[in-house]
């Protein structure tokens, strides 16, 4: 008897097709075949996959506050950016850090990467711990308008708790960094 984890669960591409490009992300329509042989199709959003950077200072997490568009709404969440293509993640960290809240990075560990929506986008986020940092000056981009701030870790874990910080990056931050102080391993 074959047991169901041996079960062949791969499908195959037969042949991508774009519907559209973007500066930001691709939109693919695939025709593709089930594990049974069955035909189907496979909506897709490529997009060249982003970081987010934990630093927490003297017992205060550094956040940032920025309009989402699609969400019509401020949100809290760690400094973040997205990669460009080839870009190596821990680069990208140390740039996001730099330009979105004039932070330095002495070091970097990376915590753990994560797909944010596996059911049709092919987006990973690479999450850094930033350690041994120096403050300077934020340096946006063009046309980046967003707040820095210091949250004490416990407001920022009760945020978490009520719903006030919805995005999933620093949620998970937050909770590899709970999970790291009571000395459980961590992505390593």
């Amino acid at each position: 008897m074959q047991n169901d984890c041996d079960k062949n669960l791969t499908e195959e591409t037969v042949e991508k097709k774009y519907v559209y490009r973007g500066k930001i992300l691709s939109l693919r329509c695939d025709d593709a075949r089930r594990p049974d042989g069955k035909p189907c199709k496979r909506e897709i959003v490529e997009h060249t996959g982003g970081v987010g950077i934990l630093y927490i200072e003297d017992g205060k997490v550094l956040l940032v506050r920025q309009y989402r568009y699609a969400f019509s709404e401020v949100i809290y969440e760690i400094p973040a950016g997205k990669l460009e293509k080839g870009e190596d993640p821990a680069a990208c960290a140390r740039r996001e850090l730099a330009e979105e809240a004039g932070v330095e990075a002495g070091t970097l560990r990376h915590i753990c990467t994560y797909y944010p929506t596996c059911g049709y986008s092919d987006e990973k986020i690479y999450i850094y711990q930033a350690e041994n940092c120096r403050r300077g000056a934020p340096h946006l981009d063009e046309g980046e308008f967003l707040n820095a701030l210091y949250m004490p870790v416990e407001e920022v874990w009760t945020k978490i708790k009520s719903g006030e910080i919805k995005d999933s990056k620093t949620i998970i931050a937050l909770q590899a960094y709970l999970l790291d102080q009571k000395n459980q391993p961590i992505g390593r």
